[in-house]
């Protein structure tokens, strides 16, 4: 599936060749701090399926407590958080950020993973009162 996406400001845009029956919801506390969020979800690109069409993205080079290597790539201007990807040579396949993405809408998880880092509250989450906006002032 071709999808296209930008950072919050504009000035990091791109196109990419994802695999939508790759998308998952990621738990891990690595994920919950660095989405400030209680989890994270990604769509995964086909290798070297992603081309930047504007100004270019930062990275930042995360270390797993395995030792292995991800760059955390986001805008430089506004911090979007955009992606994940290998280090060094090779053929780049992007851990693409749901929340830049253009056609979020269609594209679905089908898995989640490290469910045991998972907020014990999330599973209630259907039951949190919701409004469609900010809710009335009383």
């Amino acid at each position: 599936m071709q999808i296209t996406g930008c950072c919050h400001c504009g000035e990091v845009t791109y196109t990419a060749e994802v695999d939508e029956t790759k998308v998952i919801n990621c738990h891990c506390t690595d994920c919950q701090v660095m989405a400030s969020a209680p989890f994270r979800t990604v769509v995964m690109s086909k290798p070297n399926g992603v081309t930047f069409t504007a100004a270019a993205p930062k990275e930042y080079i995360k270390t797993a407590q395995s030792g292995n290597k991800r760059a955390q790539g986001f805008c430089g201007n506004c911090g979007t958080s955009l992606y994940a990807t290998s280090v060094g040579e090779g053929d780049k396949v992007y851990g693409l950020r749901m929340g830049a993405v253009e056609q979020r809408e269609q594209l679905i998880p089908n898995a989640q993973i490290w469910c045991r880092s998972s907020p014990s509250w999330l599973k209630e989450l259907n039951a949190i009162k919701g409004f469609e906006t900010v809710p009335p002032n009383k």
